[in-house]
């Protein structure tokens, strides 16, 4: 369950670089920043790749092919175990996006929430069905489609009855804002009423999560790194634990904002504050009785009440007064003739 509206997803991905320890520290981290679960990628080499898988970055010193690299990054059933126990133990939603048939079975051993689709397997047919079938929410990604393919992933998803969401996506690490895409998150709720619609992105920085949300985001999604310094395809499209901090504190504040719309026509709340800052008109020279009052003769002070509202200028413009008045005295409706 969400501690706010937007379900809240920082993914680790890649950047514990294969290492058990560093996994866990991450799940440390991100318990202390409220967001609402942590995300990891399922790889399991034999069954998601081949030899003859390139590299999308040769960022790699220590693996010579992309399935080295994958076999590297995975973990076994009883890792897994103690991953999920961890993210339990410190109230963090445990996720995986799986990349095979194997690794669902294995998530399912270890027992997900829910699913999420990444961007390169909403045309994986055969695995959209296995996950369908587990009747499980699924959180499908956009990042490699288009309209057409997301249309027939969902309608596809959708005969099997899930409780389904959909994040606009842009794949590009990171991703520069003139191609973040928030328009697709509006027209994703136009298209889709009834699903949840929300945002993955690799920017870098918290600005994409406050905007989305903003813009009515129902789910937001991004890579955590504990410095973008670091080795690793996703550092520099990550956000640090501080940035999550406080883009989870924004994306609450916004959330707070939106559910509570103020009336513009009922300032009832006001009425003690607006006698202290609104203004009654006053005389700003001395002046004789019968004196034709100008508009160069006035001057607005505070408070309201003491004058004639300053907002009633108009009606003042032209009367004669019934007295001397000393500078910045204010002026009343029996000063008038």
């Amino acid at each position: 369950m969400s501690k706010g509206k937007v379900f809240i997803i920082a993914e680790i991905g890649q950047a514990h670089d294969g290492s058990l320890g560093i996994l866990h520290s991450y799940i440390d981290a991100l318990a202390e920043t409220g967001i609402d679960a942590i995300k990891f990628q399922t790889h399991i080499a034999e069954a998601e790749s081949s030899q003859h898988e390139p590299f999308r970055v040769n960022f790699s010193y220590e693996d010579k092919t992309r399935y080295d690299y994958w076999d590297r990054m995975g973990f076994t059933k009883e890792q897994w175990q103690g991953i999920k126990k961890h993210c339990d133990e410190v109230g963090l939603e445990f996720m995986s996006s799986p990349f095979s048939q194997a690794a669902v079975d294995l998530l399912e051993e270890v027992g997900v929430k829910r699913y999420k689709i990444g961007s390169g397997e909403v045309t994986n047919y055969l695995m959209l069905e296995k996950i369908a079938k587990t009747n499980k929410p699924i959180i499908l990604s956009s990042g490699m489609s288009s309209f057409q393919e997301i249309d027939d992933a969902v309608a596809f998803i959708q005969t099997f009855g899930n409780d389904l969401s959909i994040v606009q996506c842009t794949t590009s690490y990171p991703t520069p804002y003139d191609r973040l895409g928030l328009n697709v998150i509006t027209e994703l709720k136009e298209k889709y009423p009834k699903l949840k619609i929300g945002l993955s992105e690799h920017t870098g920085s918290i600005y994409a999560g406050i905007a989305a949300t903003a813009i009515g985001a129902e789910l937001l999604e991004f890579h955590a790194v504990f410095d973008r310094r670091i080795f690793g395809p996703d550092a520099k499209s990550s956000m640090t634990i501080d940035e999550i901090k406080q883009l989870v504190e924004g994306v609450r504040n916004i959330e707070a904002s939106l559910a509570n719309p103020i009336n513009k026509s009922d300032n009832s709340q006001y009425t003690d504050l607006k006698k202290i800052f609104e203004k009654s008109l006053a005389i700003n020279k001395d002046v004789k009785k019968g004196h034709t009052i100008r508009f160069d003769d006035l001057e607005a002070k505070k408070p309201k009440g003491y004058g004639i509202d300053a907002s009633q200028f108009r009606n003042v413009i032209g009367k004669k007064l019934k007295s001397d008045k000393s500078q910045y005295d204010f002026i009343k409706t029996e000063d008038l003739e």
